[in-house]
């Protein structure tokens, strides 16, 4: 049985809004999303405040998705510093193919692909 799927990677770079970033942010900070892995480059560092808010809609980014699906447009994430102007785009930068029996234990069922 074939197990293999696909994800995206993903870049996440901070840009600039019209209210100034009072936090820690730099325009141009960035890291990528690799598979399961955050890779960020050694001369970047990036707010766990802000990495918090952003966390919990990569693994939907990294997936194909609906053409209508909001999640496929909505790409800028706002800093959740009500007072900085920070954003933080995602940007899809490529695919990368995984087996299904290399990420996890348990079996595919029948029934489970659509």
């Amino acid at each position: 049985m074939d197990d293999r799927f696909t994800l995206f990677n993903l870049k996440v770079e901070v840009v600039a809004a019209d209210q100034p970033m009072v936090c820690s942010h730099k325009e141009g900070d960035y890291f990528l999303v690799i598979g399961e892995n955050l890779v960020f480059p050694e001369t970047n560092t990036f707010s766990m405040y802000a990495l918090s808010a952003i966390l919990p809609l990569l693994p939907a980014k990294q997936r194909p998705l609906h053409a209508n699906d909001w999640m496929l447009s909505d790409s800028l994430i706002a800093c959740p510093d009500p007072n900085c102007g920070a954003r933080f785009k995602i940007t899809r930068i490529g695919t990368q193919e995984f087996s299904h029996a290399e990420c996890t234990i348990e079996p595919i069922q029948k029934g489970d692909q659509q």
